[in-house]
């Protein structure tokens, strides 16, 4: 079963991208390097609250 889940930037906290992942088999956090818009840089962007 997946769910939508949001990534949000760690430094300014802005939700920039949105994925799935299965709860089932991942129950920790997801976190990725990726690019901020906001931040003009690559930042990492860990799975937030919907």
């Amino acid at each position: 079963m997946r769910e939508a889940i949001h990534l949000g930037c760690e430094k300014c906290t802005r939700r920039n991208y949105h994925t799935t992942k299965n709860k089932k088999t991942h129950t920790e956090k997801f976190s990725v390097r990726k690019y901020c818009k906001f931040c003009k840089e690559h930042t990492v962007h860990k799975e937030m609250k919907l």
